[in-house]
């Protein structure tokens, strides 16, 4: 941050420099989609960002703590929203149980049957249970 902050109070130095056409096209072309306002500014940020690539043996934390912290972000919400979603389908399926189990007799033989088919059927079509096919496998009973 404070090497931002030395950079923006320099006063900005014209040189020359010797380039392929195809890298002047290249600069051309992609300046803008990185939202820069002009091509220096574009070589300027490539220039850091290449530097910072190649410094990264002297800095080793500046890599991966730029990297850790932007992937702790997104895992730390997507964790969140899984959570989330995890409890309340465990709310409606715990209830589904309960009204199953209240409104149907069924033997512990037949209970340790079907957890056995479902446990193969659940490995089988990994996870893509329909109804459809419960319906059928019990109409097959």
């Amino acid at each position: 941050m404070e090497d931002q902050k030395k950079r923006q109070q320099e006063q900005k130095r014209k040189f020359a420099w010797w380039v392929n056409p195809s890298t002047v096209d290249l600069v051309g072309e992609m300046y803008r989609s990185d939202n820069c306002a002009s091509r220096s500014e574009y070589i300027e940020k490539a220039v850091l960002f290449y530097s910072g690539y190649l410094a990264h043996d002297k800095n080793k934390a500046y890599l991966p703590q730029v990297l850790v912290s932007t992937f702790k972000g997104i895992l730390d919400s997507y964790e969140d929203r899984q959570a989330a979603l995890l409890f309340k389908l465990a709310v409606e399926l715990s209830m589904l149980l309960h009204v199953t189990a209240a409104t149907t007799e069924i033997t512990d033989e037949y209970l340790t049957r079907l957890r056995g088919r479902c446990v193969q059927e659940v490995k089988t079509l990994r996870g893509a249970v329909s109804l459809d096919d419960a319906v059928r496998f019990q109409r097959e009973d």
